[in-house]
């Protein structure tokens, strides 16, 4: 395992990319920073924390956990671990847990409809808060992974984005963690000791199409080390006229320039 300096380098150099690459944030924001328990939400919010005190403009952050009232769901653990990190947060309640259950059909999985009642909460608040930008905690693999689910289920090329604007145009997404690899999140998080409160509603589903992508990348990259910080690069670097898309590319009046000949 590396040693707990490295990785965090590893981390803030990622993170810092990303925030420069795509202006993640500015002057003046209010950012408000989604913390599940999980993982990868303890080591954004910790990156956050790090790049407010280093940057050189001032910002401001407050951390908002949904608590949506799984069974079994600790409900000390964040608010304890919050208040003796100095932070400014916010617990949300809201049963979206027994939505989601009565909701979906047996044998099919929640996960979207759980994502879809926790964004439209965690938007809400984000306005009650006044903050004008969310930061969720998707990673690099995330962002992987949910290229390839639409390219192989849905048939489309789309991913995570590392920032979008919310359909109201009046909330700004980022996801800081764009760049980080997984791994490296693990093993920080593992130096951290953080907390972690794991998902028994989604985690508890073993036949996620999500973990056989996630398996497919994962042996790409014993084969062919690297392999994903290529398909990263790919990701970043697209070429409209070279793939199929009528609305994205004029084929219809694309014409030769060939010149008359004498």
């Amino acid at each position: 395992m590396e040693n707990r300096k490295v990785v965090t380098k590893k981390l803030h150099r990622a993170v810092g990319e990303a925030i420069e690459q795509f202006t993640m944030i500015e002057e003046g924001d209010k950012v408000m920073v989604c913390l599940s328990g999980g993982k990868d939400s303890y080591a954004m919010l910790d990156m956050m924390l790090h790049f407010k005190k280093v940057a050189p403009i001032s910002f401001d952050i407050i951390a908002v956990n949904l608590d949506q009232k799984q069974p079994g769901f600790p409900e000390d653990v964040l608010p304890t671990y919050l208040s003796n990190l100095g932070v400014d947060f916010k617990i949300i309640e809201k049963n979206t847990y027994k939505v989601v259950m009565e909701k979906t059909p047996e044998g099919k999985t929640t996960c979207s409809l759980c994502s879809r009642l926790r964004r439209g909460t965690l938007y809400e608040a984000a306005k009650d808060l006044g903050c004008n930008k969310l930061a969720l905690g998707h990673h690099r693999n995330d962002i992987l992974e949910t290229f390839f689910l639409n390219f192989f289920f849905s048939g489309k090329i789309e991913t995570m984005p590392p920032k979008f604007l919310n359909d109201a145009g009046d909330l700004v997404i980022i996801r800081p963690l764009a760049f980080c690899k997984e791994s490296d999140i693990e093993v920080y998080a593992q130096h951290m000791q953080f907390p972690i409160i794991p998902c028994n509603l989604c985690g508890s589903q073993e036949n996620l199409q999500r973990k056989k992508v996630k398996q497919m990348i994962e042996d790409w990259e014993a084969d062919f080390p690297d392999r994903s910080s290529i398909m990263m690069n790919a990701l970043q670097n697209v070429y409209p006229s070279h793939l199929l898309d009528r609305d994205l590319y004029d084929f219809k009046n694309l014409e030769s320039h060939i010149p008359n000949k004498v």
